[in-house]
């Protein structure tokens, strides 16, 4: 048979504005589409093969060449797969979709992230070459057949299918495409450049990828002239998908190994899961939580870590859809059976498949985390104190998911430097106590020291101590758990009398509390202090100390202020409430200067009191003039008269 020309069954100047303009953000992807084509075709020649062994040569194993020539300008790859009829070569190379290309071209919208959609439906992967190329030839010989075919095209409108004789006859089955480079596309003939892209995109294909043509790598030291040509084909991946081997033939430093190699942390992983999932979608996944935590942890512009292959080819090493954003310290690779080899990242949103592996993925390390929470928690500990801060972000953020992490969550409190969870402080709550406690800041050894406290340390009442900013946004969302409300040790409304202490301290509290002398300071307070508090009131949470500041009752938490203020998000912060103990012997004394000498006496006294309530809570005071002042003017009556 002679050589025909047949024209392309697309608008292929349409198409390949398409693939230059919205297919593809990197020219070098059409390289991984073009090794994917490869090792595609090996795979089928090898299924091909169970039912017909002699469709693979003799001692011929599966294998990818690339050969680069620089001074021809091209860009060889060829495997040893189960090739293309003439026929199969019109079909799959000469048109877009064996439906028809019109249904193609008419549902273009000319919106190119729909229109970007629409390509990866119809595998348009091997167009992707003209992108850098102005000419390819494919020649190509179907296993089980003798003839061999050439396919050529400028990419122009038409191309050419013409029988191959003699010496450039395939002597064995597979498919042979020399890209012939653009002047300014060059680059593609770098070895170090060839080597580059195959590691980033293909380097887990289980096929040898060798290269021929190139500059052997040059060792440490060496001049630029000195590297010669490899006198054997260099392989340049590394030809083995590790999460695609069974867990039994992995052994603990080849996972170690592989997860330095994609995290590029120095620690070793803290949990590692290896996992299939077969069934309505498959899939299967190489999972890592790191020991230490990342140093970007925290950046707002953090990517998630998690690399995406379909069929064992490298999509992209942030998959912002594999898993949310509060689990962006996992690390590992999801490998898809059933997700198109997509062309463009961008396919991958609100795609239905991705949905289904994200659900399971994360429910499969809730599930994984619990059972280290169950069997070591001691371990488990450490992971919480580098990461529970991130997990944290999901009780406000996930709301099918907020159960399982509840479980999962862990608190210090005032009952021992060990982290508690809530079932296990629900179970320590104290007879009469309705809600579960906290009080929120940034230095637990300043939450420790902190005087509303006291109140139930002698009630012995547990509180939690909480540190994290998130805090103060999921604890609002979540309310309650099982039907125990929290509530912030630093507000007003807590009754502490209806909590058993096991002596007579709340009795002498409502004794003391509603005494005439107190009610006389009191009075004689809020006249001093006027719009500088919100209240002044008797404390049933002061044991120790004189005074202390709180939010009333449905006012901003006190810290969750602070922060607001700390990053110029409210100008004022609104008047507090000013408790004081009645039993305190300062009190005492002022009441009786009150009773005695009015509350005109008490003036310089009172902003000493909210000063000195200020500075325990780590607050700038206003006026330190002022209060320098008022202290020296104590100090000297105190010591002179």
């Amino acid at each position: 048979m002679t050589s025909e020309t047949l024209n392309f069954q697309a608008e292929t100047a349409k198409l390949l504005h398409i693939v230059a303009n919205a297919l593809y953000s990197e020219k070098e992807i059409f390289l991984r589409e073009l090794i994917s084509n490869a090792a595609d075709a090996c795979d089928r020649l090898r299924y091909a093969a169970i039912t017909k062994p002699e469709l693979i040569e003799k001692d011929s194993p599966f294998r990818i060449a690339l050969t680069i020539d620089k001074d021809a300008r091209t860009l060889t790859i060829s495997d040893n797969g189960v090739g293309m009829t003439r026929a199969e070569l019109a079909d799959n190379l000469g048109t877009i979709a064996k439906s028809g290309t019109s249904a193609f071209l008419d549902q273009l919208s000319g919106d190119s992230k729909k229109d970007v959609s629409l390509i990866g439906q119809f595998g348009v992967g091997f167009y992707s070459a003209f992108m850098v190329a102005d000419k390819v030839d494919v020649i190509s010989r179907h296993a089980g057949d003798d003839e061999t075919w050439r396919w050529t095209s400028d990419g122009k409108g038409e191309f050419t299918i013409a029988p191959v004789e003699g010496d450039e006859a395939r002597a064995g089955c597979g498919v042979t495409i020399t890209v012939h480079l653009k002047e300014d596309e060059t680059e593609f003939t770098d070895p170090y450049r060839i080597r580059h892209i195959v590691k980033t995109y293909s380097d887990h294909i289980a096929i040898p990828i060798t290269l021929i043509g190139g500059e052997a790598p040059k060792a440490e030291g060496e001049d630029d002239d000195a590297a010669e040509a490899p006198k054997e084909p260099e392989t340049i991946n590394a030809a083995s998908a590790i999460w695609t081997r069974p867990r039994s033939e992995v052994t603990e430093q080849q996972y170690n190994e592989f997860y330095h190699h994609i995290s590029h942390l120095g620690d070793d992983p803290w949990m590692t899961t290896h996992f299939r999932v077969e069934g309505v979608i498959e899939y299967s996944g190489l999972l890592y939580v790191p020991t230490n935590r990342p140093f970007d942890l925290f950046h707002q512009d953090r990517p998630t870590k998690v690399s995406l292959y379909v069929k064992r080819v490298f999509i992209t090493d942030s998959c912002e859809d594999l898993l949310p954003r509060w689990l962006r310290f996992v690390r590992g690779v999801i490998d898809s059976e059933d997700l198109p080899l997509n062309i463009s990242r961008e396919m991958l949103q609100n795609n239905p498949v991705m949905s289904k592996i994200k659900s399971g993925l994360t429910t499969r390390i809730l599930n994984e985390l619990k059972k280290k929470a169950t069997n070591e928690p001691d371990a488990y500990a450490a992971f919480w104190e580098a990461f529970g801060a991130v997990m944290k972000e999901g009780l406000y953020e996930a709301l099918g998911d907020r159960d399982a992490l509840m479980e999962l969550t862990r608190f210090k409190s005032t009952k021992g430097d060990d982290l508690t969870d809530l079932k296990s402080y629900v179970e320590r709550m104290k007879d009469g106590q309705e809600a579960i406690y906290y009080i929120t800041g940034s230095e637990i050894d300043a939450l420790r020291k902190s005087p509303q406290l006291e109140g139930f340390a002698s009630r012995d009442v547990e509180v939690l101590l909480l540190t994290d900013p998130v805090d103060e946004f999921w604890l609002p969302m979540i309310g309650v758990y099982e039907e125990k409300a929290f509530k912030s040790v630093t507000r007003g409304g807590d009754d502490l009398s209806t909590i058993k202490s096991g002596d007579d301290d709340a009795k002498d509290d409502a004794e003391t509390s509603g005494s005439e002398d107190t009610d006389r300071l009191i009075a004689a307070l809020k006249v001093a202090l006027g719009d500088d508090v919100k209240d002044v009131r008797a404390s049933q949470r002061l044991t120790e100390s004189a005074v202390c500041l709180i939010a009333d009752e449905g006012d901003m938490d006190m810290n969750m202020e602070r922060m607001l203020k700390a990053h110029n998000q409210l100008e004022e912060r609104a008047a507090r409430v000013l408790e004081i103990n009645p039993k305190h012997a300062l009190i005492e004394k002022l009441a009786g200067i009150a009773k005695e000498d009015g509350a005109d006496s008490l003036q310089d006294a009172a902003y000493l009191l909210l000063d000195q309530a200020r500075i325990l809570e780590g607050e700038a005071l206003p006026d330190p003039a002022a209060f320098a002042r008022r202290m020296s003017s104590a100090m000297q009556k105190g010591l002179i008269g």
